[in-house]
């Protein structure tokens, strides 16, 4: 052996213990460093072992001039996308000081209008809301930290009421994307004829759709229309009612949750407690560290779920209106520390701040950034190396599988 080499086996070993931001610098020390940093069995070690630095990616709708008064810019591309904005905030003791304005890929700024799916693992799920009725569509999967983006073409998808998901497998920490869909008329008020849901699935492994072999939420479950789902500890939960029938009859209906385990593909109906199953549209579900989180809007009440189990919420606080001008406090995420990022609006009018609700002092404090009524949304993420392994701005061109006749 030669007097200072190091075999390959043992540099690995120590590539592994390295943080987020030195993989990434050491990818240009040798080709044999890139092809092990780029490699998905070690994307998924680091995936599952290393020590996560959190951040909040804040979503909204502002003007240039907001980014600038808040001390943030963006490069003028020529692109007339700078109204909606992604900014990235250190969730640590530091919060809100540590903030950044992305630079958004290629693929995402070709998305007309793009909408949140969801966020797992560090990738960020969009899709283009202007082909909802084109019969195709486009769901770009973007990773927040290195900046690289992959494109999923949907061509001649079924253009009923459909849900969406997005989450990343557990084990194998392969990016999955859910598609839920209702018959033509499936479900309303009246009707008692329920037609079954249609679910297919696309894993970023295979760049194909296909149906799962798995059971099904029951025909009576009519998903919540344009609901983001929420994925929390590798599955996602939706807010769903479901109809109680007597006598050919809609006599009933309650609230609940469907929940999909992107591991082992399977759903599972959740119960609400019987303070949150009346079928009331002032629902939100949010993702607290590793916790569900439940938010009746209309009192500003906040539970949490207690590991999983079906009908077993705590409350933990109710939003107060701190004081005027303030009249009016709306939930939009949480940060690690519990406290609810929430978006006000005042009287007089004046522009949409977000700011941190204290629950002790009942306060809010602003965090100088402000947006259109309705544009913000929150989520939790950490560094992630997935996608090192895709080529970047990949376009998967697909088709969704039609239904059996």
């Amino acid at each position: 052996m030669l007097h200072g080499y190091i075999a390959f086996e043992i540099q690995a070993e120590i590539i592994k213990k390295l943080p987020f931001k030195s993989l990434i610098r050491f990818r240009s020390v040798s080709k044999a460093w890139k092809s092990l940093i780029h490699s998905h069995d070690f994307i998924t070690y680091h995936s599952n072992h290393s020590i996560k630095v959190p951040y909040i990616l804040l979503t909204y709708d502002g003007s240039n001039s907001s980014m600038q008064n808040n001390g943030l810019s963006f490069a003028n591309d020529g692109y007339n996308y700078n109204k909606h904005t992604y900014v990235s905030i250190v969730d640590d003791e530091t919060f809100p000081l540590q903030k950044v304005s992305l630079t958004l890929p290629r693929l995402v700024k070709m998305l007309q209008r793009p909408s949140v799916i969801g966020c797992s693992h560090g990738l960020l799920c969009l899709y283009n809301e202007d082909d909802c009725y084109s019969g195709n569509g486009t769901f770009v999967l973007w990773n927040l930290s290195i900046g690289n983006a992959v494109a999923v073409v949907v061509r001649d998808y079924v253009k009923y009421e459909t849900v969406l998901g997005f989450g990343v497998c557990r084990e194998t920490m392969d990016p999955k994307i859910v598609m839920i869909t209702h018959g033509d008329s499936a479900w309303d008020n009246e009707s008692v004829n329920f037609t079954p849901l249609e679910v297919k699935v696309f894993a970023l492994s295979t760049g194909a759709w296909r149906r799962p072999r798995c059971n099904l939420p029951s025909k009576s479950v009519k998903f919540y229309y344009r609901r983001n789902s929420v994925d929390v500890g590798g599955v996602l939960y939706w807010l769903a009612c479901d109809t109680v029938i007597a006598d050919c009859q809609i006599r009933s209906k309650c609230n609940l949750l469907v929940s999909f385990d992107i591991t082992t593909e399977e759903f599972r109906e959740v119960n609400l407690s019987d303070r949150l199953a009346p079928p009331y549209d002032n629902l939100s579900i949010y993702k607290l560290r590793e916790s569900l989180v439940v938010y009746e809007r209309d009192i500003d009440v906040v539970w949490m779920m207690e590991d999983g189990v079906p009908k077993t919420f705590t409350k933990l606080f109710v939003i107060r209106k701190p004081y005027p001008p303030i009249v009016y406090v709306f939930v939009r995420g949480f940060r690690k520390t519990g406290e609810p990022l929430v978006q006000t609006e005042e009287y007089p009018p004046s522009p949409r701040l977000l700011g941190v609700y204290d629950p002790v002092s009942k306060r809010v404090h602003n965090i100088e950034i402000d947006g259109i009524h309705k544009s913000f949304s929150v989520h939790s993420y950490t560094e992630t190396l997935l996608l090192l392994d895709q080529p970047n701005d990949k376009v998967f061109d697909t088709k969704i599988l039609k239904k059996r006749g």
